[in-house]
């Protein structure tokens, strides 16, 4: 077993999304734990995968048995590992959250439901997994083509949302593509580790400028990365509940991982200003997609926006390419998976219970007691108040452009931390001073809800906790891999 854990989770999810078809005919009411039992399984794989990586090293695992170049390679390593780990275990507390507003959105249709964000967690897990170029493009186009009929399933303005995101993602898609076609032409492998002995030498070439510069476009299309984020806010605003939690906490990390990992451990492009441009990239985005987060009235179009922001934070470590920068990004990548994740789980559960989605109306006070404070947990990690997981990501960044000597990148990490506050206070207001706060009738959430919601809040405290061990035995590898 210990020698297939590079590949166990995506082989758990991917007999997931087979079997709940096959059993919903059957017995409806079984699709949806049996989600959850497939997407917990790969977590636990996914976590067992980042014990064996901390105790032993990489694993390299050959699909098949043929070796590299010639063949598929899957490699587990710190940061894969981590970063599997983290998508297996907020997707499955979004599934967790998914089962009642499922129930009430899809009626007959949850099998396929089901069925459909196991494919997607499978293409995010390939796409983390792969250590191949173009296995990573064949997961992004699983991982896309399922999600965009989960955001479609909810029909009126989520259609709309489905195409804007159909059409934006198959160009994303193209330029990754036309990228790696590049890079194959000038070496003749598509095998990551391959690619990264062959290319140095040929940094001067025109194919390589083209081939990263197609790569880097592509992943920031896919990642929503400002200013290419055009799908996102309407995505993540007209999904239906269960698909919104889904897809904001894991999809775009499942990107931001591949950026990290073609940009600093395949192409490398040190030698270019392209890590430079990628910082002062996400510096605009913290900014940028922050202030049009304040200017929302509706909450599930703030908190869009404020991956937009957050999203940011991830691009700047990533950019810095200095070890403080790379851990920040690195653990930013799980904090707002988390954090995300539980905020729209949150929103979703305050929907369910009646609330409307302008920022006034949701409903999310005191009458939901573990529901708003789980929502205010996350909120005060988007901020950067410790102990929460928010504040040792952006510690690390911070630190990252003190050492690389870009004051104006710091002043941008911290005014992303002044507009968070300004946000996410819109959004948890009637917690605080709402008027109904003294109702002796409470509307709490389901309790799977419940059980998703306090999961995630846990491991939103557990992070920021967590966070020097994490560092030492997981993420300080992992940056000094890159560099």
């Amino acid at each position: 077993m210990r020698a297939h854990l590079p590949i166990l989770p995506l082989l758990l999810t991917l007999t997931g999304a087979l079997v709940i078809p096959i059993v919903g005919f059957a017995w409806r009411r079984l699709c949806w734990p049996l989600a959850v039992v497939a997407g917990a399984a790969a977590a636990v794989a996914a976590i067992a995968g980042v014990g064996e990586v901390a105790a032993r090293g990489a694993q390299r695992y050959a699909v098949g048995g043929w070796p590299p170049p010639w063949g598929i390679e899957v490699v587990l390593d710190p940061l894969s590992a981590f970063s599997a780990a983290t998508v297996a275990v907020v997707a499955t507390c979004a599934l967790l959250a998914a089962g009642p507003a499922a129930a009430r959105a899809y009626g007959g249709g949850v099998a396929a439901f089901y069925s459909l964000a196991l494919v997607a967690l499978t293409g995010f897990l390939g796409i983390i997994a792969s250590g191949d170029m173009f296995n990573v493009f064949v997961f992004l186009e699983i991982a896309a083509i399922a999600s965009y009929a989960l955001i479609a399933s909810g029909g009126g303005p989520s259609l709309a949302a489905a195409f804007r995101y159909i059409v934006l993602g198959t160009v994303g898609a193209s330029f990754y593509l036309l990228g790696v076609g590049c890079l194959y032409a000038l070496t003749g492998t598509l095998n990551m580790a391959d690619l990264a002995d062959q290319l140095p030498p040929m940094s001067a070439s025109p194919l390589f400028v083209g081939g990263m510069a197609f790569v880097a476009i592509g992943l920031g299309i896919k990642m929503g990365l400002f200013p290419l984020h055009g799908w996102l806010p309407d995505a993540y605003t007209h999904a239906p509940a269960p698909i919104a939690a889904f897809i904001a906490g894991v999809g775009t990390k499942a990107a931001a991982y591949a950026m990290a990992r073609t940009l600093l451990y395949v192409i490398r492009p040190f030698e270019l200003p392209v890590t430079t441009a990628l910082a002062w990239v996400g510096g605009v985005a913290i900014i940028a997609g922050g202030v049009m987060a304040a200017r929302q009235s509706d909450a599930r179009r703030l908190l869009a926006y404020s991956s937009v922001s957050q999203l940011g934070y991830i691009a700047v470590g990533l950019g810095l390419a200095n070890e403080s920068g790379l851990i920040g990004a690195y653990l930013h990548l799980l904090n707002h998976a988390v954090m995300k994740g539980l905020l729209f789980v949150a929103v979703g559960a305050a929907l369910l219970r009646g609330g409307r989605p302008e920022v006034g109306s949701l409903g999310l006070d005191r009458r939901m007691p573990v529901t708003a404070t789980c929502a205010v947990i996350a909120a005060l990690s988007l901020i950067g108040v410790p102990p929460a997981g928010g504040f040792f990501s952006k510690w690390y960044l911070v630190r990252g452009a003190l050492d690389a000597g870009e004051p104006l990148l710091v002043i941008a990490l911290l005014a992303g931390g002044l507009l968070a506050v300004v946000y996410t206070y819109r959004l948890t207001e009637r917690v605080w001073i709402g008027a109904d706060a003294a109702s002796p009738r409470p509307r709490e959430a389901p309790a799977s809800v419940l059980a998703s919601l306090l999961v995630l809040a846990v491991l939103t405290i557990a992070a920021g906790l967590a966070s020097p061990a994490l560092v030492a035995l997981v993420l300080l590898p992992a940056a000094r891999g890159a560099l």
